[in-house]
């Protein structure tokens, strides 16, 4: 897939609840212009067109990023902080999807500016039906900026 036309970030290290999420998506049909990386470092090369993806135009954002906190290398939290202090990716929605119900992760995220905080349902139904509903509402029915 080209890298410039993304519209969905998906940042998880756990390869099951990444496949689950691109299982999900890919029933709604929102799933053809997704990259999944795997470490909130990743992540901060895509959105900045650096390491690898420094071939990437970085004006070509996503329209969501789906992220998870607990990871190696660079936590989502760590990568929420750079995305929402720098003026050319502050306005991306970001979601938090992760299994921590800590409050303080919570408040973090929110104080950091995140778009929405959604914790992983347990069962496959469940997590299914909640991918599929954050995919519809951030991909068709949002109006972001550009």
């Amino acid at each position: 897939m080209n890298n410039n036309s993304v519209e969905i970030l998906l940042v998880e290290d756990n390869p099951h609840d990444a496949e689950m999420t691109i299982r999900s998506l890919r029933k709604v049909n929102l799933a053809n212009r997704l990259i999944h990386v795997k470490d909130g470092a990743e992540a901060l090369d895509f959105i900045f067109a650096r390491g690898i993806f420094a071939g990437r135009a970085v004006e070509n954002k996503p329209k969501v990023i789906l992220l998870d906190i607990k990871m190696p290398k660079v936590d989502g939290i760590e990568v929420l902080r750079q995305l929402k202090s720098n003026e050319a990716t502050r306005t991306i929605p970001v979601v938090i999807m992760t299994s921590s119900k800590e409050e303080q992760d919570i408040i973090t995220s929110y104080n950091l500016g995140v778009n929405s905080y959604v914790v992983k349902p347990v069962d496959f139904e469940g997590f299914a039906k909640a991918v599929s509903e954050l995919g519809c509402y951030w991909l068709i029915i949002n109006q972001a900026s550009d």
